[in-house]
């Protein structure tokens, strides 16, 4: 069972890490403890991917990440990219798809690239010796495996193998609190045309008077259509937790399946287009927006998004906002950016200090509570996720096998422009 890289967690950014580590040659382990891939994709069936390009249009995310977006096509479960205005009144691009089909996406891509998926299976214990990983027990159907991988891609989300390999971790500043999660759940039959068509102030309105009435967490009423009906996935819930908490994530399940039924009566009862509609499903899990984040060689800040700073060793780039959901009450914090505004993420802000063959990617980057607010959608992590998966790759085929920090930073990046993604 041993493999070169071990990617541990499925969602998207991990899958596109062990995709892109298996096409360059390597031998990869995929460690995911449902029985299928895809993370907040899936599971949380968030059904969006929003933020590719810049307001005026150029593109920043592109790679796997379209490449997942032209096969979820292909099984027509996915929209075209387009634009749609948020409760707040901004503009946001996106692609809505059918989260279910995702994961036969994933798989396909999985097994093309010769990636060993590990399913059903849980991080146990990471052995260190010094700098270096050296051994990962992980608890399987067949009982407890030990493995012994040359580099650890950490895309856990929570940054589970970092945190049994002794990483360091970033603390909220003072007056900041965890983002809170969100239940996504499936409301339909919907008439999106009548939806749709209502405008920015009356959307405002009728959020504004459900949260009001105790009907809604957040005054929002945002929804993702699903391309093969007429229902929705709605993210209208809020959880204030903190999901490395087993039982406050246990007790988060709960409240937030409550919190979807609320709003759901609230919708067939208030908002046109949804009178005929009924409460179809729940995620499977709620949808966590932000836990641990690693302390990296590089601390990214939410002003070195905002100038934007261009980066020597830039891996990706992305246009999504700085977009806060707070823990308490019903707004949000959204801060738009320019008609081309783009930023950069840095390969040192996947490098967590201390060890030299470890490697992350998702929202436990190495980046300030402010900064992960705009980096932590799926498709800017999807981008990331490509790159860290590169460099693994990279890395294993270098003399000293593993030295992450000796990766060039130019041949990764000619390597991921060659392979279609956008670096700026």
């Amino acid at each position: 069972m041993d493999a070169e890289i071990l990617v541990c967690g499925g969602g998207v950014a991990g899958a596109m890490a062990a995709v892109a580590a298996a096409r360059q040659g390597a031998q990869v382990l995929l460690l995911e403890r449902y029985g299928f891939l895809g993370g907040n994709a899936t599971a949380g069936a968030v059904a969006q991917f929003n933020s590719w390009q810049t307001a005026n249009g150029r593109r920043v995310v592109a790679g796997l990440a379209q490449e997942v977006v032209e096969r979820l096509r292909r099984y027509g479960a996915a929209g075209e990219h387009h634009a749609f205005v948020m409760s707040t009144g901004h503009r946001m691009d996106r692609v809505e798809y059918a989260p279910e089909v995702l994961k036969l996406v994933l798989d396909d891509m999985v097994a093309e690239a010769g990636v060993q998926p590990l399913l059903h299976a849980v991080l146990v214990a990471v052995e260190r010796q010094g700098r270096r990983i050296a051994s990962v027990q992980v608890a399987t159907r067949s009982g407890v495996a030990t493995l012994r991988p040359q580099v650890v891609v950490d895309a856990s989300g929570d940054m589970d193998a970092m945190r049994q390999a002794g990483a360091p971790f970033l603390e909220l500043d003072a007056g900041e609190a965890l983002q809170p999660a969100t239940m996504m759940f499936r409301f339909g039959p919907v008439d999106f045309a009548r939806f749709d068509a209502l405008p920015a102030g009356e959307v405002a309105r009728l959020a504004q008077q459900g949260f009001a009435q105790g009907h809604l967490a957040r005054a929002a009423l945002h929804a993702a259509r699903d391309p093969f009906s007429s229902d929705g996935w709605f993210n209208i819930s809020r959880l204030a937790i903190d999901a490395t908490d087993a039982l406050a994530l246990g007790r988060a399940e709960i409240e937030g399946r409550r919190q979807a039924w609320r709003a759901a009566q609230y919708l067939r009862a208030a908002v046109p287009g949804c009178e005929a509609g009924r409460l179809l499903a729940f995620g499977t899990q709620v949808g966590v927006r932000e836990t641990r984040r690693v302390q990296g060689e590089h601390l990214l800040t939410a002003e070195e998004l905002l100038q934007p700073v261009a980066f020597d060793d830039a891996i990706a780039a992305g246009a999504y906002p700085i977009d806060i959901h707070p823990a308490a009450g019903g707004e949000l914090e959204y801060a738009a950016l320019g008609a081309d505004h783009a930023y950069q993420i840095p390969y040192r802000s996947l490098l967590p200090q201390g060890l030299d063959n470890a490697i992350v990617a998702g929202r436990g980057i190495s980046a300030t509570h402010r900064a992960l607010a705009a980096i932590r959608v799926m498709t800017i992590s999807m981008a990331v996720g490509q790159a860290a998966g590169t460099a693994a790759a990279l890395a294993v085929r270098m003399p000293r096998a593993a030295a992450l920090r000796q990766v060039p930073v130019d041949a990764l990046r000619r390597r991921l422009l060659a392979d279609g993604a956008c670096l700026a």
